[in-house]
């Protein structure tokens, strides 16, 4: 206590402006895939540089996939607490009442930009500008390929969402945000405003695409070649974070930023290749679907550089961390019921141990809240995973021997924690999501299908392309009485094809290794298939038409009458019989 406020009065005598802060966060980049956790396979200087000039904390969680992980990150709060539980279906919007990590730093006076994967909502008032952010630049919003993102994208000289609008920038993604947020940084220094940068970048997630496939040949003949991919992935972020910080030192902001770096869940292709002795990946409660590397670096804030707490910690405790060690006051925070808690105290001592908890991380998925379905239990001792096997972490880390039934008490603890856990976060949970339309501050929402509140959507373009047959609907909130344009069709705009056709534009020459497997020059190729689709079927509330298909029809427009307030949306594509052939995949919606 003594040297934290030593610490902080040598701070404060030095009147140091507000630390800038910049957030990384890596997509399905496991606790394995770097160099400085062991891994033999490749190297990641810049990721090891940032390891050993950084507190790390080496007992960090997050949840098991990548859009409750980011709500929890965001807002203080268990992901499930905040109503995202899924990453599809309408289960990845954060509700419209919680207040982000952008909103707090923006209401203390700092710019706030996104550059990457937001991942909690595509229409307003769910997008990153609706929720705090000043400056948003990014893809799908669950990623490059998703149906809300650019037909054809395929992270080579693509299209983006940049604040709301589309916009064309050459280059490699990861690339493209990197130097983005360098750009919002350099016009921040020029106008002396402090920034909070949040840097979520989409890699190393598939489709494990590369501009030059050099880049995945650095690896040795017993690296297969879908982990090679990832590994480029992985090491074109790990350049471009070292080209970050060699701007901050260029432009004197390297040591009043407070740099964090971050994944959103255990690992996918690497776990294969090495995972640094843990069980489980991507989607599971074991250690490995949710231990993450988090470091933190502040040359000015005199924490202690070069030390690991082992501490119990997780994704929730970053925002109250934040608020404590960037000092902001906001009007509203300060009633925020944050499930986290600052680890402030542990940057400037990390040997000190804090008040033991009991958190949980979990991945459900189901359509209803179910207890202990795919979940962990934690302290820093113990994990009880769905409430059926629990693993002794300092004899067991590997997690290979089940005691369940050797320590009842354990047990009986962690039940008990576990009730009241989910006694607080299930009210409301499954709460849909409803985008709004006919507000001035998004003129046109663009349904796609994958937040079709159903257990099974098409989630990606090349779902829709093989004509994914299921049919769902949308809510959404009508803001004024008025009559809306619904543009339905079977193709997003820029596919620029019949409803009953195909595409017949050539997709860019790319390399990439697809989920399915192989290097594929085409990331659709013929996968695109035909629908003998006669007529379109729309039903939005009361109101319910059908028209008919032309040959050379790309959509059909309907003109509806609508009453301000809630109602739901469905479109289905009919054959000459008059019998569903699936629902309309895009829907574009204006105010008349």
């Amino acid at each position: 206590m003594i040297l934290m406020s030593a610490c902080s009065k040598n701070y404060e005598l030095k009147k140091q402006e507000k630390p800038n802060v910049i957030l990384i966060l890596t997509d399905d980049q496991g606790y394995g895939d770097l160099s400085c956790h062991g891994n033999p396979y490749f190297k990641t200087p810049n990721m090891d540089k940032l390891h050993e000039e950084s507190v790390r904390f080496t007992d960090f969680h997050v949840d098991p996939t990548c859009a409750p992980t980011r709500a929890a990150l965001l807002t203080g709060k268990y992901a499930h607490n905040v109503g995202v539980w899924h990453t599809i279906a309408g289960g990845n919007h954060l509700k419209t009442n919680e207040l982000t990590m952008a909103n707090v730093f923006k209401e203390s006076g700092y710019a706030t930009g996104l550059f990457g994967k937001w991942h909690l909502g595509a229409n307003y008032p769910y997008r990153p500008i609706d929720r705090g952010f000043d400056e948003w630049l990014g893809q799908g919003d669950g990623g490059t390929g998703t149906t809300d993102d650019w037909f054809d994208n395929d992270r080579v000289n693509d299209y983006y969402w940049h604040n709301g609008e589309k916009k064309k920038i050459e280059g490699y993604a990861p690339d493209v945000f990197y130097n983005a947020a360098i750009n919002f940084i350099k016009q921040k220094k020029e106008s002396k405003q402090p920034f909070f940068v949040y840097l979520p970048t989409y890699l190393p997630h598939h489709p494990h695409t590369v501009p030059d496939v050099s880049m995945a040949n650095n690896f040795g003949p017993e690296v297969p070649k879908n982990v090679s991919y990832f590994y480029a992935g992985i090491q074109r972020i790990d350049r471009n974070i070292g080209k970050l910080r060699k701007t901050l030192e260029n432009l004197q902001l390297a040591d009043n930023t407070i740099l964090i770096f971050m994944s959103d869940n255990g690992g996918t292709e690497g776990v294969k290749m090495y995972n640094a002795g843990m069980k489980g990946r991507k989607g599971q409660a074991y250690e490995g679907g949710h231990r993450v590397p988090f470091f933190i670096h502040w040359k000015n804030g005199a924490i202690k550089h070069g030390k690991d707490v082992e501490d119990l910690t997780s994704h929730f405790d970053v925002l109250p961390t934040l608020i404590d060690l960037c000092g902001l006051k906001t009007k509203t925070h300060d009633t925020i019921n944050f499930d986290g808690r600052s680890f402030k105290q542990q940057l400037y001592n990390p040997e000190k141990k804090l008040e033991e908890r009991i958190l949980f991380v979990e991945n459900q998925r189901t359509f209803k809240a179910q207890p202990w379905v795919n979940m962990a239990a934690m302290t820093n001792r113990w994990r009880l995973i769905d409430n059926t096997e629990l693993y002794d972490m300092e004899t067991d880390f590997a997690q290979t021997t089940n005691v369940i039934n050797k320590y009842p008490d354990v047990v009986k603890n962690l039940r008990v924690a576990h009730k009241n856990y989910w006694e607080k976060v299930t009210p409301n949970d499954r709460e849909v999501p409803r985008p709004i339309i006919g507000s001035e501050k998004d003129t046109e929402v663009f349904l796609t299908p994958s937040d079709w509140y159903l257990p099974a959507v098409p989630w990606n373009h090349s779902q829709v392309a093989k004509g994914f047959s299921e049919v769902g609907e949308w809510h959404i909130t009508v803001e004024t009485n008025a009559t809306y344009t619904f543009e339905v069709s079977r193709w997003p705009r820029e596919a620029k094809a019949p409803i009953a056709g195909v595409p017949s534009f050539k997709n860019k020459t790319v390399d990439a290794w697809l989920p399915q497997g192989g290097v594929k020059k085409l990331i659709y190729g013929n996968t695109m298939v035909a629908l003998p689709v006669q007529a379109i079927a729309l039903q939005v509330g009361d109101y319910n038409q059908t028209k008919p298909v032309k040959i050379t029809d790309t959509s059909v427009v309907f003109e509806v009458p609508l009453k301000a307030g809630n109602t739901s949306v469905k479109g289905q594509m009919l054959n000459s019989e008059n019998n569903v052939i699936a629902g309309t995949y895009y829907i574009y919606i204006t105010k008349k």
